[in-house]
Formats: C-alpha cells, structure tokens, sequence
C-alpha cells in the first residue's frame, strides 16, 4: 500500500496511538450469568486484538433500565467493574488502550429485561425491530421489540446521572476512555430524530431541543472525566429501526458544533454498509470537519484501500474494523504485512456460546507455523 497512513502514530484526546487501525465496538454476548459479568473469556479475546491502535469495547449497558439483548455486558455493578478490570489489564498488558462504550438501549429492548415489562424511550413508538433474546430454554432468538413507555421530563436527568456513574466506573475499570453511544437507533438517537421524538417539552421538538439530552449527557461526562477521554459514535446516515429523518444531518452538525466547545476527543461515524445504503458525501465530511476540530473515526466495513484514501484526503483521522478484527485477531500486522485475511466462519456464533467463533481464530503465525497456508 503507498502511503501508508494507516500505519502512522496520531494523537487521539490525551493518548498517541501508534496506528489509526481501531477495532470497532461489536456486541459478542459473552459474559457470565447472572449479572451481565463481564469474564476471563472476554478478556482473551481483547487482549488477542491488543494491536488496534485502540480498541472500543462492545456495547455496555449504563443500568438495568439500559438493557436490550441477552448476556451483554453491564459497567453499574462492583462484580462488573471488576470483570472489566481483568480485561483492561489484558489489553494493557498486552500494550493496548481500550475505551469503554456506553450504552442504554432506549426502545430497543423487551419486557423480559424490565420489571415493569416496559422499555423507556422519548416517546411511546414501538421500533419496528428485535432484539436478541435468550428465552427460558437458553436458547438465543430475535424477538420484536414491543412499544415503550415515555419518559416523564424529570426522569431524564438520572439518566444523565447513570451515565456518569458508569463513565466514573469504566475509569475504576482501567479504561483509557469512554465513548458514548448516540447512534443506530438507541436511546440518544432517538431523541435526535423527530420519528422517535415526539415529545412536547425541552426534549423534543426544534434541533436545539432534540440535541439537549445528548449534550447534557457528554457535558456531565466530561466534567466528570475529562473530555479528552471521552468520544460519541453518531450514525446520522443509519435509518432502519424507525429512524428515518431529514434532519438527520442538519441535527448531527448542530450537535458537533456543542461537541467541539465541551473539547471531547472524537467523533465516532457509524456508516450504513448495506447494499443501496445512502451514500456519505464528501460535503458532509467537510462540514463535520469544519463544525468538529477533534479526531474524526469512521467504520463501515471499509478496505483498507478505501480507508488510506479517506485519510490521505484529511476527511477522517482513523478507520475502525469490526468484522475484520473478529477473524483477524492480528489484523495490523496483516495489513501492515499485506498478508491474506481470514474469513470469519458462518457456522460459529456471532452472539453467545465460548470460544468458538471468538477466540479460536489463530493470527498468521498460527496458521504458517500449522501449514495452513
């Protein structure tokens, strides 16, 4: 590859990283029951990917209430924190930085995971989706996700509160960071979109209101961290699970502008990657850069080829690689190396199960040394 700036060190908030390979979040469902725990099983996995020039952890629930899928984990609890310690150590051990995603699912849950059987979102609109649930046979299936409740004005803000406490818990946890999740049609997404917010309060209506509890929500964040460790994956371009809306793009700059006052570390850009998916345009990446001076990462199932070329042209900073990373535990060296990637296997579960399909892909000298290529 010419030029390879994929290779190269960039500062990202207060770390260098030591390439702008990143491993993108992707929920595996691995952990310990009961409790959502995270387990030595994960940290293995992580630390084999130790090489990202930073990894972001799988999606993890801020709260009871933020739970949407089976055996995800949780960062709210002291045996969670602990588990995550065990993993941070891994990676850290291994010479890597990871950040923790935070996450409340909003809408996009099921009664089984909630006492009152009602998930909460901005206003009472059932997703059009499911979620991944293992039902009383432990057994994983994908269940519709019925319609939720509203939540009441003065709820709102201990959620903002419940962030907080699981940013302060991914930093007892030996995280490097945290990124928020406000993207693919979770609880902060669907307060961005006027087709998931219908709210009449000083949540809802105007951009300026749709964009408050996602500021308030990084705002709190960072005054209780730091803002250089704290990043926000949006994913304005994202439209299944009832999220279409032509504001969409509009609101994600508006908010990128109060994102770029509060100096967080990054702007995470989760990108459709389905056929006929709409396109990011060049001028859009040129307005977040102009509204956003901090780093810029996208993921979208890039080639390397396609992510060099967004660097070279000073549109993004860092590229993150989920489905690579998943068959590839050694993917820097395989791209630095321009080795053949493996592919990941369709028979091995993507959520739940052991090893199999998580943590029995071999890196490239693994295979050389079996003569399996």
């Amino acid at each position: 590859m010419s030029n390879p700036l994929l290779f190269t060190q960039k500062k990202l908030g207060n770390l260098i990283l030591p390439n702008r390979i990143l491993m993108a979040p992707m929920t595996r469902s691995r952990t310990t029951q009961p409790g959502d725990i995270p387990n030595q099983l994960m940290a293995k996995y992580y630390a084999q990917r130790a090489s990202a020039g930073l990894i972001i952890s799988e999606a993890t629930q801020i709260s009871c209430q933020g739970k949407g899928y089976s055996f995800t984990p949780g960062i709210y609890t002291a045996s969670q924190v602990a588990g995550w310690k065990e993993i941070t150590h891994a990676v850290q051990q291994k010479g890597g930085r990871i950040f923790c995603q935070l996450w409340h699912v909003g809408r996009m849950s099921h009664s089984t995971f909630h006492e009152d059987g009602q998930p909460v979102a901005p206003s009472a609109l059932a997703p059009d989706a499911q979620v991944w649930v293992v039902n009383e046979k432990g057994v994983g299936e994908m269940v519709d996700c019925p319609t939720p409740r509203a939540l009441a004005t003065q709820e709102i803000q201990s959620i903002v509160e419940d962030y907080v406490h699981a940013a302060e818990n991914a930093m007892i946890a030996g995280f490097n960071g945290v990124e928020i999740h406000a993207g693919n049609g979770y609880l902060i997404d669907q307060f961005l979109r006027r087709s998931s917010n219908q709210r009449h309060d000083q949540y809802g209506g105007s951009k300026e209101n749709r964009i408050r509890f996602a500021v308030e929500v990084v705002t709190a964040i960072s005054q209780a961290i730091g803002p250089e460790k704290v990043g926000i994956r949006l994913a304005p371009f994202i439209t299944q699970r009832g999220m279409q809306d032509e504001e969409a793009i509009d609101t994600i700059l508006l908010a990128a502008e109060h994102f770029n006052r509060l100096g967080i570390a990054y702007v995470h850009l989760a990108e459709a990657d389905w056929d006929d998916a709409p396109v990011v345009t060049e001028s859009f990446r040129q307005a977040l850069r102009r509204k956003f001076h901090g780093a810029i990462i996208v993921a979208g199932n890039y080639e390397p080829e396609q992510a060099e070329a967004l660097i070279e042209q000073g549109l993004v900073d860092f590229v993150a690689f989920g489905r690579k990373f998943i068959s590839n535990p050694d993917l820097v060296y395989r791209l630095t190396h321009q080795l053949p990637l493996s592919p990941i296997n369709p028979d091995a579960p993507l959520f739940g199960g052991s090893e199999q399909g998580y943590t029995d892909y071999a890196d490239f000298q693994q295979l050389r040394a079996k003569g399996a290529i």
